[in-house]
């Protein structure tokens, strides 16, 4: 039987009609490469081989990770090359339903090869549901190369119920080469959040944007280690922003390096609670405390 596209974690109702690949309790369940975009299973060890002819324009790829089976271990290795002059979306994520009392843990160790003057947009989202006692885990590894005048942007989501990740993204950029990364991460319960983020600016006139943005709720634990070394001549600004509620805790950890007399290296962290004055504006229009909460939470997230 064909699955069904996870909608939540792909943004899919239905299989597109380009390249595609679907990954099921640790096997690959459906795949589909399209013209201009290859899609090759590897040989030696779990995942997959994506490649983007150079110059191609206006297409995309879907590689989606589904974990229904309670206690499975799953690790893939999926590597990207985006070839010179080529404008790609890549849209990935995992999504953990446990219904039992093992353990249910995805690693993705996801590299890219970005061309000269190519173009990526990476989006990642992973999601957690399930009733059973078994954790969720989900660990994303993200390494990237990008080429001459090229253009990575990435956003990284968690939306709900994974009760433990360690995110760790490294990046090498050449002269020229600009990098955008988005990171908007939820945590509550006793859930807990590490996100290890290290960019290294190598060639001239490079520059990189790192936002975080995070909510801890409940007894969840959030840690960031936000990097950036300047080589060169080179332009970065990290900026991290958190919204604490309950027994939570957050901690944000900078590091901004230059070894090069032009690098202007930029970090910003902020921690607080929500503001009492935008709860108040909210419940004059008729909502509750709760009601408040969550749209300015939401609003906050976007």
């Amino acid at each position: 039987m064909r699955p069904s596209p996870p909608r939540s974690i792909a943004d899919l109702d239905a299989f597109p009609t380009g390249a595609f690949n679907l990954r099921r309790n640790g096997q690959g369940a459906i795949r589909q490469s399209s013209d201009g975009i290859e899609i090759r299973p590897k040989t030696d060890r779990p995942g997959i081989d994506i490649l983007v002819a150079p110059g191609l324009k206006g297409q995309s790829v879907h590689i989606p990770v589904i974990l229904t089976q309670s206690g499975l271990s799953d690790m893939v290795y999926n590597d990207f090359y985006i070839g010179d002059g080529a404008d790609v979306l890549i849209v990935a994520g995992c999504g953990i339903h446990n219904c039992g009392d093992g353990e249910s843990r995805h690693d993705g160790i996801h590299t890219f090869h970005v061309g000269k003057n190519a173009r990526l947009r990476y989006v990642e989202k992973h999601y957690g549901s399930g009733d059973g006692t078994g954790g969720r885990v989900l660990n994303p590894t993200t390494q990237v190369e990008q080429g001459e005048g090229s253009y990575c942007e990435m956003e990284m989501v968690q939306i709900a119920g994974v009760d433990s990740t360690l995110r760790t993204t490294q990046a090498h950029l050449d002269a020229g080469a600009k990098m955008v990364i988005t990171e908007r991460l939820l945590t509550q319960g006793s859930q807990l959040a590490t996100s290890d983020v290290d960019i290294y600016l190598d060639g001239a006139d490079s520059s990189a944007q790192i936002v975080s943005r995070s909510v801890a709720r409940e007894k969840s634990s959030q840690l960031f280690h936000m990097s950036a070394t300047g080589n060169a001549f080179c332009h970065a600004h990290i900026q991290c922003d958190s919204i604490i509620m309950d027994d939570a805790k957050v901690s944000s950890v900078p590091a901004i390096t230059a070894n090069h007399p032009d690098a202007a290296i930029i970090h910003e962290a902020a921690i607080g609670r929500i503001n009492s004055d935008q709860l108040l504006k909210l419940e004059s229009f008729g909502l509750d405390a709760q009601q408040a909460e969550e749209v300015i939470i939401q609003g906050f997230l976007k």
